[in-house]
C-alpha cells in the first residue's frame, strides 16, 4: 500500500484561495521555493538574482491575462510568508529548462470499462519533489472547482474540473523566449474552461514564453496540444479512441522540428511502446489494464516507468507518481511514486 499525498481543500474568491492556501501548505510551499533554485540551476547556470529578475519581469503579463490568479498568488504570499517573487520563479521553472519527460495517453470513453473519459500519465522528474507535493481541490467562487495532483505554490498542474476537462502535461522540446505568461497559469485557464474549444483559446491568447504538450479528456472526447510559442496545435483521436504523446512533435506542422533538438529520454521509444500496449490490449480497457501499461519496463531504466540510471543529465529522473483521471467521473488514481512499486490510491472531487 502506498502513502497517499495530502489533501487540501480551499474556497472563496481568488483572494481567499490564497490565504488558506498559503496557510494549509505553509511547510511545502516554503520548502519548494527553497530548493526551485537549487534544482533549475542543474539544467541551466543563472544566478539567483538573474532568476528572479526573469520571474519578477513576469508578474505585468499574468496580470494582464489573468489578474484574479495573480490576485490567488498574492495571498499565497501574504499567508506563506514566501515573498511574490519567489512563488513566480516556481511558476516559471521550465522557462529556465526544468525539463521533464513523460509517457501520457487519452481515451475516448467508448473503449473502457464503464464508459470513463481518461487522461493519465506518469510524471518523470526530480524525486526530490515528493514532500512537497499535495491534492489540493479549489473551489472559486463562480468558477469551475477543480482538483490539482501539485506541487504546494503552483497555481495549476495535472488533474480535472468539475466540467468534465482532465489534463496531463509533458514537455515539448521546441523553439522558446525569454518571457511570457508561464505556462502554468494557461493551465489554470484551461481548467476554468468547460470545452475542447474554451481550452485551447485559453491557451491561444496567452503571450507564451515556452512550447508545451497538453493532453485532454473532454466532453468532445480525447485531445492533444501541442503548443508553441507562437500556435496551438490540436491533434484529435485518429479512430482508435486513443491519443498518446510523449516529448516530441506529432502534428505534421511541427514534425520538422524534432530535428532541431535533441530527444528527451527516449521519446520515441516510449511513444512506440505506449502505443503498443494499448492498441494490443483486450477492449473495454479496465483500470488495471492502464496501470500495467504505466508499469511497463521494456527497455528499462528508460522505460514508460522510469527508475534511476547512469544518463549524465537525466539519470535522476523517475517516475515521481503516476495518475488515471477519470474525467467524467472526477476521479483520480495516484501511484506515489513508481507505480511498479505502489498501489494507486483514489481521489474525489465532489
Amino acid at each position: 500500500m502506498s502513502e497517499r499525498y495530502r489533501e487540501i481543500e480551499v474556497s472563496g474568491t481568488p483572494r481567499d484561495l490564497g490565504l488558506q492556501l498559503g496557510e494549509a501548505a505553509r511547510d511545502e510551499i516554503r520548502g519548494f521555493a527553497a530548493v526551485a533554485m537549487e534544482r533549475v540551476q542543474k539544467t541551466i547556470a543563472i544566478s539567483p538574482e538573474a532568476a528572479l529578475d526573469q520571474a519578477r519581469a513576469c508578474i505585468p503579463l499574468v496580470a494582464a491575462y489573468a489578474s484574479d490568479m495573480l490576485a490567488e498568488l498574492e495571498g499565497v504570499a501574504e499567508s506563506s510568508g514566501v515573498s511574490l517573487d519567489e512563488l513566480m520563479l516556481l511558476q516559471i521553472r521550465n522557462q529556465l529548462r526544468d525539463e521533464s519527460g513523460c509517457t501520457a495517453f487519452s481515451l475516448d470513453p467508448s473503449i473502457t470499462a464503464g464508459n470513463h473519459s481518461i487522461v493519465a500519465q506518469n510524471w518523470d522528474n526530480d524525486p526530490v519533489l515528493d514532500p512537497f507535493t499535495v491534492v489540493l481541490t479549489r473551489r472559486p467562487e463562480g468558477k469551475p472547482a477543480i482538483m490539482d495532483l501539485t506541487q504546494a505554490g503552483l497555481i495549476a498542474y495535472i488533474g480535472l474540473n468539475d466540467r468534465g476537462i482532465g489534463l496531463c502535461m509533458n514537455t515539448l522540446p521546441a523553439p522558446s523566449r525569454p518571457l511570457g505568461v508561464p505556462h502554468y497559469f494557461t493551465v489554470r485557464a484551461i481548467y476554468e474552461s468547460d470545452s475542447l474549444e474554451q481550452a485551447a483559446d485559453a491557451v491561444g491568447r496567452a503571450e507564451r514564453a515556452i512550447p508545451a504538450n497538453i493532453l485532454l479528456a473532454t466532453p468532445q472526447g480525447p485531445a492533444d496540444l501541442e503548443v508553441t510559442v507562437d500556435d496551438v496545435h490540436i491533434l484529435r483521436d485518429p479512430g482508435t479512441g486513443i491519443v498518446t504523446h510523449t516529448n516530441h512533435c506529432l502534428h505534421p506542422d511541427l514534425v520538422p522540428i524534432n530535428e532541431d533538438f535533441p530527444e528527451l529520454i527516449e521519446s520515441h521509444p516510449r511513444k512506440r511502446r505506449i502505443d503498443a500496449l494499448l492498441v494490443d490490449a483486450p477492449r473495454p480497457l479496465q483500470l488495471e489494464d492502464l496501470q500495467n501499461a504505466l508499469r511497463d519496463h521494456n527497455g528499462e531504466p528508460r522505460s514508460i516507468c522510469r527508475h534511476a540510471n547512469d544518463h549524465p543529465e537525466t539519470g535522476f529522473w523517475v517516475s515521481v507518481f503516476s495518475v488515471i483521471i477519470e474525467a467524467n467521473t472526477q476521479r483520480m488514481h495516484v501511484s506515489r511514486g513508481n507505480p511498479c512499486e505502489n498501489d494507486y490510491q483514489t481521489y474525489t472531487l465532489n
